[in-house]
């Protein structure tokens, strides 16, 4: 599985990005993709998550500002980003769940720079 990550960027605290992750390769039985951050000198951490049937999970510190959402068909998975705040800051990695039957295994997508300025 490869994932091909985008849509990172400089932006003002209180405006919209929108990141994009491609998956491809041997997607089949991918369980779940999310999105996760680092920011420099902190663990990394769970954005959003989604699951094949639909099911959504949200950091509390994002809840109500951020919305991941799929496209099947494009095999790709989008977290809209509003009312970003300096504390966003970080590398956001994507991130895919592949069920082998006995067990998953974790994918990571290179990553993109979101910088928001105060």
């Amino acid at each position: 599985v490869q994932l091909q990550a985008s849509g990172g960027g400089l932006v003002q605290a209180g405006g919209s990005l929108r990141l994009s992750c491609a998956a491809s390769g041997s997607i089949f039985s991918i369980v779940r993709m999310g999105w996760y951050r680092q920011a420099p000198g902190k663990e990394r951490e769970l954005v959003a998550g989604i699951t094949s049937s639909g099911t959504i999970n949200y950091a509390d510190s994002v809840k109500g500002r951020f919305t991941i959402s799929r496209d099947n068909a494009k095999n790709t998975v989008y977290l809209q980003m509003n009312s970003l705040k300096p504390e966003d800051t970080a590398f956001y990695y994507c991130n895919a769940e592949k069920s082998y039957g006995t067990g998953y295994r974790t994918y990571w997508g290179q990553g993109t720079q979101v910088t928001v300025s105060s």
